[in-house]
Parts: C-alpha cells; sequence; structure tokens
C-alpha cells in the first residue's frame, strides 16, 4: 500500500491569501493540527495550531506567518510504513502527498493510517496474538510460520521490534485461530520464549468495537 492510495479528498489545502482564522477553523472541523499551504499545485509548507496561535495575529495571511515545521511530505509512491514513520517522528495529524515533480496531490490524515495499517495487520479480522522473545541470531520467520501451520493455523500478520540496549526481539504474531493452546505448546517445545498471548473468545466483536472506539476519538 502506497501513498498515493491513503490520500484523503476531503480535506483541502490553504492558500497564502488564507488568514490564520480561517485556518483553525477548518482544523477544529476536520479534527486535525495541521494544514498545507498550496498555491495552485506548489506545495509551499505545513502550518499548525501552534504556529498560529503563538503568531498571535489570526486576521493576517498565512504567507506572512513564519512556520515552525521545514516542508514535511511524502511522495506518491512510498510505502505505508515510511509514512507512519515520518507521521510519528514529526507529531503530525496530517501529511502532504507530492509526486515526482513537487506538485501537491492531496494530504493523509492519522485517521487514514491507523484505518488502512488495521487492514494490513489484520486487526479486525477473527484470531489470537501471540508475542515471542527470541535472540536476533535466532531469529527465523520460516521456522515460526511452519510450527504456527504445523498446528492447522495460518499466520495473519506478523512484525518484529527490538529491545533497545539488548540482542533480544519482540515477534508478534496474529493467527486465525483463536484457541491458541496447541500452538503455544509446540512453541514451548521448541524452546521459544512466549512472552505473551492472548485469546479472543466468542465472536470478533469486542476487538471490532475497541477498534471503532478509538477510531470515534479521532474523530472527537
Amino acid at each position: 500500500m502506497i501513498a498515493e492510495e491513503l490520500i484523503s479528498n476531503e480535506i483541502p489545502p490553504l492558500k497564502t491569501s488564507d488568514t490564520g482564522l480561517k485556518a483553525l477553523g477548518w482544523m477544529e472541523e476536520f479534527k486535525i493540527s495541521h494544514l498545507p499551504i498550496v498555491n495552485h499545485t506548489d506545495f509551499l509548507g505545513m502550518v499548525s495550531e501552534e504556529d498560529i496561535i503563538n503568531y498571535n495575529a489570526p486576521d493576517e495571511p498565512l504567507g506572512g506567518y513564519r512556520l515552525s515545521l521545514a516542508q514535511p511530505f511524502v511522495r506518491n509512491n512510498q510505502h505505508i510504513y515510511e509514512v507512519i514513520k515520518l507521521v510519528s517522528d514529526l507529531h503530525l495529524s496530517v501529511i502532504p502527498v507530492l509526486d515526482d515533480h513537487q506538485k501537491y496531490l492531496g494530504l493523509i490524515t492519522l485517521r487514514d493510517l491507523i484505518q488502512n495499517l488495521a487492514a494490513l495487520s489484520s486487526i479486525k479480522d477473527p484470531g489470537g496474538i501471540i508475542v515471542l522473545e527470541v535472540s536476533e541470531r535466532d531469529y527465523s520467520l520460516s521456522q515460526i510460520s511452519q510450527i504456527v501451520e504445523s498446528n492447522d493455523c495460518k499466520i495473519l500478520s506478523c512484525y518484529v521490534n527490538t529491545i533497545p540496549d539488548s540482542t533480544q526481539m519482540n515477534v508478534v504474531i496474529k493467527v486465525n485461530r483463536t484457541d491458541l493452546r496447541t500452538v503455544l505448546a509446540t512453541f514451548t517445545r521448541y524452546n521459544y520464549v512466549i512472552k505473551g498471548s492472548y485469546m479472543e473468545t466468542g465472536s470478533n466483536d469486542d476487538m471490532r468495537d475497541r477498534f471503532d472506539m478509538l477510531m470515534n476519538y479521532l474523530d472527537m
């Protein structure tokens, strides 16, 4: 999934002739704290709610503002993981998308990212979650997959994060089975360290409800 596929057409960009007051009104309407400034298709920068408050002249055009953010953007062909990293590093609520000619194509909202990441991670699909701790040297996704599949399960999603100041890493896998007992027993038999397991019971309504609550929170 690339940036161009994540663009939202609901939020228009600002122009340099727009005022800080207009920007604040749109930020309130769309529940965001950043907006791109664009003239025609030329991306000029991003104004934040904090910029407008600090400038303390909301009636003046944005063209006279000093922007705290250097022009943050992603290319239209960048992967969703790269988009998420930039949004996280800069604490953004939206991120502009440009083409190879520096032309503005649209923006991606934090909500868009979360919804699409949920789809990629199979968050709303029924299943169970297992967290393993392995050394970087011993990590083998093929072996982990083999163990899961030997129990008539499939891996729906998998991600890895390293442990700071350590050669250990956490491997988080979601499988398409809610009863994990036989899978956990096999991992134990292969001397894997199981840091945690989360078994959904009954339907997947609870997971969907929690995800929907998060989406509703972002809309507040």
